[in-house]
């Protein structure tokens, strides 16, 4: 348990500072069968556009969400979804989670398809 409450310390330092900033939120939660990305407004009380390993879209390319290359096409989902809202500068909240793997694909992606870290 010690393990799940050190992240979650983590991903509150982070968020805060992300809203002293005031930019929309990326905040990307992940599990070990799917992974979630948000983006979510600078007030944080409206969440803007999803896109995870659940979604339609998703399901129609890749069945397992649980992987590296599952994580790539949540990251191209959400960038195109940020690019119909007009949004390209975001923070990115990778909720206390280290920053390799399967978050490291999912930002790159992100970038790929136009979204500004």
């Amino acid at each position: 348990m010690e393990k799940k409450v050190t992240r979650l310390r983590r991903a509150r330092r982070s968020r805060i500072n992300i809203k002293r900033l005031g930019y929309t939120r990326l905040c990307v939660h992940k599990t070990p069968r799917h992974i979630y990305a948000q983006l979510i407004a600078p007030t944080g009380s409206e969440v803007l556009a999803v896109a995870s390993s659940l979604d339609h879209e998703f399901k129609q390319e890749i069945n397992y969400g649980g992987n590296v290359k599952a994580a790539t096409v949540v990251g191209r989902l959400i960038a195109q979804r940020a690019k119909t809202l007009s949004i390209s500068k975001v923070a990115f909240d990778r909720s206390g989670f280290k920053y390799h793997g399967r978050i490291k694909a999912l930002a790159d992606a992100a970038r790929e398809h136009g979204l500004i870290f």
